[in-house]
């Protein structure tokens, strides 16, 4: 079954034929990054207007790549929440101008719950049950996957993602919108770990990490984070190698508390995988913390991390998706909804 799946949640434009859930024929991406970073952000009129100018584009490219037409295609998918309106908007009626034209069955995806599902492309072999964490800017959930269809939220939240967490670091360090990758250079680059960070007065909060419960709060860390960069620029001590290993303690404290909450959850369900997903989940270090932690718990635990390029917005994971848990739905009956729950599945 070749699917076309279309994402346009934020500020990529996004196009895939994905077959049988796990096989990519072709995929297309246009970012409008670069151009928000003068902003210092995602401003959502601005990604709209790109997003209206790449979405004939990328799905081009996409079928180009395939080597297929509109006539191998089995059907479509459509991201349709959660994210910006606007954009969310260009993806959707995109789709049901396609569905309606060629007459395709089309299927809504919700974004954060396909996020899980870059890690059935080309995939290895995933046993159930399994423990899926889902880490991003704007989310950070866990689920429980009983097998490739079934789903149940355990917990996520309750504030700020850890994404957000990273991305609010950058731009209080002078990374602006660079966020976690920012975070990670700098980190990178604390060679001496002989230096502790204990020495510069910094030891930030692993919120919720003991609580005993399976969720989340990173607005607290978002505060001492602050609180702790405006004491270093008040002493005059905000240099490039403060600033490095201030983002090593950061990111230490935001890998800290999922790796350890994924781990409860791995526990209370005696599960016998790990899938993260997202854009955090190509921090390095956070999957060098789970890779060694699992070794620690239980070697036969199996971890699955997508590649890098899958971890971040795009349409394959939409696609596969779509066809382990789509439901076709009329077109006239999608549409778009920015807070999409992801709590209901």
């Amino acid at each position: 079954m070749n699917i076309l799946a279309i994402e346009s949640s934020c500020d990529e434009t996004a196009c895939a034929i994905v077959k049988d859930g796990v096989q990519i024929l072709g995929s297309a991406v246009a970012s409008s990054t670069a151009m928000h970073e003068k902003y210092g952000g995602i401003v959502p009129e601005v990604a709209a207007r790109e997003q209206l100018k790449c979405i004939i584009p990328v799905i081009t490219e996409a079928l180009e790549q395939s080597k297929l037409t509109f006539d191998s295609i089995d059907s479509l998918a459509v991201t349709v929440g959660p994210g910006l309106i606007g954009s969310l908007l260009i993806g959707v009626e995109t789709a049901k101008t396609i569905a309606l034209t060629k007459r395709l069955p089309i299927i809504p995806v919700n974004h954060v719950l396909a996020h899980m599902y870059a890690n059935f492309l080309n995939p290895q072999h995933i046993q159930f049950p399994a423990i899926s964490l889902v880490v991003s800017g704007g989310h950070t959930e866990l689920f429980l996957m009983t097998s490739a269809k079934n789903l149940t939220w355990l917990g996520g939240t309750l504030d700020d993602a850890a994404g957000e967490a990273f991305d609010k670091t950058a731009r209080l360090l002078g990374f602006g919108s660079r966020g976690g990758v920012a975070i990670q250079q700098a980190a990178s680059q604390l060679t001496d770990l002989r230096f502790k960070i204990k020495d510069l007065g910094i030891k930030l909060p692993r919120p919720m990490m003991h609580d005993k419960t399976l969720n989340f709060s990173f607005s607290g860390l978002k505060t001492a984070i602050l609180r702790e960069v405006n004491k270093l620029k008040e002493s005059n001590q905000l240099n490039t190698e403060t600033i490095n290993r201030f983002a090593y303690e950061v990111q230490e404290a935001i890998t800290d508390v999922l790796v350890s909450k994924t781990v409860d959850a791995v526990k209370l369900y005696d599960a016998k995988s790990i899938l993260v997903s997202g854009g955090v989940a190509a921090n390095l270090r956070l999957r060098e913390k789970f890779h060694t932690t699992l070794k620690t718990l239980n070697p036969n635990l199996s971890l699955h991390i997508p590649s890098v390029s899958l971890c971040t917005d795009n349409a394959a994971y939409i696609a596969s998706y779509a066809f382990f848990r789509g439901i076709p739905v009329d077109w006239k009956d999608i549409t778009a909804v920015p807070d999409l729950s992801v709590e209901d599945v």
